[in-house]
């Protein structure tokens, strides 16, 4: 029963350094992760912002029709200038990405070759944290230069880690969650070792 208590506090991971290259706002529940960016990017612990591109999916359909989409990334984007940050200190990078996993390989890609970026800082909601830093762990592993990966959950989020079994969203949103790690250590992450070795 502890145990299962404890589940929600385990996945908000939270380890924010006191220096950063990078912050890498994460795409999802982009309102409360990009309020968190921008307050971190203000306190000055990193002065630049990654976001990644992320897949246009069923949109691109009616993009094709002639409709006018405005892309999360891009409103993510408009927001963080909006509340402060210059736009000169964010670089969005290519990545179509559908998925964290996406996400984490265009990072790499961005940053590979470039020696002054050895801290990074994810943000992303609380309980997607702790997937969200293995994943760009596995990702960032055999660089020339060895990355540190920190985490800052949102604190503009409406989960309770605490008391994640009283509500039906936070049920729904800790068993994915478990569901998805799962699916990481299993499978993805065999896929994802490949990707990067080839």
């Amino acid at each position: 029963i502890g145990g299962c208590r404890g589940a929600g506090t385990w996945l908000v991971k939270a380890e924010v350094p006191p220096g950063a290259d990078a912050i890498v706002l994460l795409m999802g529940s982009f309102p409360e992760r990009v309020l968190e960016a921008t307050d971190q990017y203000h306190k000055g612990i990193a002065r630049r912002i990654l976001i990644v591109y992320e897949s246009m999916g069923p949109y691109q359909m009616l993009v094709s029709r002639g409709a006018e989409v405005i892309r999360t990334t891009e409103q993510a984007h408009n927001a963080a200038v909006t509340l402060g940050v210059p736009a000169d200190s964010i670089t969005m990078l290519p990545g179509d990405a559908r998925s964290t996993l996406d996400e984490a390989l265009a990072v790499r890609s961005f940053i590979k070759d470039k020696h002054d970026i050895d801290t990074l800082l994810l943000v992303s909601s609380p309980a997607h944290m702790r997937r969200a830093a293995m994943i760009f762990k596995s990702a960032l592993r055999n660089l020339s230069d060895e990355v540190y990966v920190g985490c800052a959950p949102s604190l503009y989020s409406g989960f309770n880690p605490d008391r994640w079994w009283r509500r039906k969203e936070d049920v729904q949103t800790v068993l994915s969650e478990y569901l998805k790690i799962a699916s990481f250590v299993l499978f993805e992450k065999r896929d994802l070792n490949k990707r990067i070795s080839g």
